[in-house]
């Protein structure tokens, strides 16, 4: 089987840091161009760590919102404790930090506490005077916080839009420039990903104690990441492990945090991700957001559900086909995904996840013929009719592929606002139907043809 891997690319990584209700959660959905994050008056109300994919000026670079301080946390001293470990994963592991201050509030003693981590760090930092409604507001920003030493505050608005492209422009101008990661066209990259104590770090030992034939270690390009190379079947297999890293912080907000942006360093340089969930617990929030986290990265997926043994000493036996259909209805966007139950303590059912591994590897280099391809588009919406708005239907008048790794499908047809979401989820489970691409997200891309083209 051959694997045509090119070179990955590690997306630079944005934090936005700051204290609460400071308007991060704002920016973040401003600068994201979408509502991602709950965004509420009240401080500490987002608890979950959200990340976007940003595109500004020919750069693509990843922002990640750092609320999340609980504000049940009773006492300053545990605040400012928690505010500082915020600030400090921040400056330890993003590329670019984007410190947010109130501007019509002004300075906190909680600002301070953030300071103190920001000037030990050699990361650019930006910073941002956010809530510059008014024009009063703007005028005071920079006698304000200019003690601060971060140099002249860049002046927003979240909540208008003012100000967002000049922080964008300032966020590019101090990006890192982009590497790629060589890799060796038979050389393919897991990402072990998931919550803390779902057995991340059991798996990979169990993997390279069963399957390993050659092992050696090499320092991955984040910071701090160790990968394994090994070979399953003559094949070379790069592991990179996010496990381990949770014991460095000991709040259990920050660890969150940091695993965020662990994870998404890895799932960014690997080829498939390998979302290792708890069988005793079911899918959590956080197993849902590493889903679309691996997803949105367009890299292969499969999902282990560990701990197989304990599930199984608690309830008795399960059927395990059942048991796959409660975890794709609980992460539905990803019901493409196989999912494998083994425990990887006693490494039962453990030879069943690398055959799928290696499954989706080679789904990820599949090419379906151009003809065959059109004959499957064609019978499909012969049998089922495109929308028809105002009388005007959607026409596809041929579809191609045009890339792998993950496969990307181009279909022109005569008007692409004629497309429904339905209808466009009707096209991806027929190409699904048809053909093997399991474990494999699949893009569909819709382009105008004007109907003279079509005649010539």
């Amino acid at each position: 089987m051959a694997l045509e891997l090119s070179a990955k690319v590690r997306p630079a990584t944005v934090a936005i840091v700051g204290r609460p209700n400071v308007g991060k959660s704002a920016l973040f959905n401003r600068l994201a161009g979408k509502r991602l994050a709950i965004v509420d008056d009240e401080p500490g109300v987002t608890r979950d760590r959200l990340y976007a994919l940003v595109e500004w000026n020919g750069r693509t670079f990843s922002v990640i919102d750092t609320a999340g301080i609980d504000p049940g946390v009773s006492g300053g001293d545990d605040m400012a404790r928690q505010t500082r470990a915020q600030a400090e994963i921040a400056a330890n592991e993003a590329d670019v930090i984007v410190f947010v201050v109130d501007a019509a509030a002004g300075l906190s003693p909680l600002d301070d506490d953030v300071v103190h981590i920001m000037r030990k760090t050699r990361r650019p930092v930006i910073l941002a005077a956010n809530k510059a409604e008014s024009e009063r507001v703007k005028l005071q920003v920079p006698g304000e916080f200019a003690r601060l030493g971060f140099g002249e505050p860049i002046v927003v608005s979240a909540l208008h839009g003012e100000g967002t492209g000049d922080l964008l422009d300032a966020i590019v101008e101090r990006l890192p420039p982009e590497s790629a990661i060589p890799a060796d066209e038979t050389e393919l990259a897991l990402a072990i990903v998931g919550r803390p104590n779902v057995g991340k770090s059991s798996l990979l030992n169990a993997l390279l104690g069963e399957e390993r034939t050659i092992v050696s270690h090499e320092a991955g390009t984040t910071r701090d990441a160790i990968d394994t190379l090994f070979t399953f079947h003559e094949h070379t297999i790069r592991l990179i492990d996010t496990a381990g890293v949770w014991r460095r912080i000991k709040h259990h907000g920050s660890i969150e945090y940091y695993a965020s942006l662990r994870s998404l360093g890895a799932i960014a340089r690997c080829d498939i991700a390998i979302l290792v969930i708890d069988s005793m617990q079911g899918v959590l929030d956080q197993d849902r957001r590493l889903a679309g986290m691996v997803l949105e990265e367009r890299k292969g997926l499969v999902i282990v559900a560990n701990k197989w043994d304990l599930a199984l000493q608690q309830d008795g036996e399960f059927k395990q086909n059942e048991l796959v259909e409660v975890i794709h209805e609980n992460i539905p966007f990803a019901s493409f995904a196989p999912v494998t139950f083994l425990s990887a303590l006693t490494k039962r059912r453990l030879g069943s996840l690398m055959p799928l591994v290696m499954r989706i590897a080679t789904n990820l280099d599949r090419r379906i013929p151009t003809a065959q391809l059109n004959t499957v588009i064609r019978d499909a919406t012969y049998a089922h009719q495109p929308p028809n708005s105002s009388g005007r239907p959607l026409r596809i008048y041929y579809a191609a592929q045009v890339a792998i790794h993950p496969p990307l499908f181009i279909f022109h047809c005569n008007d692409p606002d004629l497309l429904t979401n339905s209808y466009k989820r009707f096209l991806e489970n027929t190409l699904r139907s048809n053909f093997d691409f399991e474990g494999v997200p699949l893009g569909l891309e819709f382009r105008a043809r004007r109907e003279l083209e079509v005649r010539k």
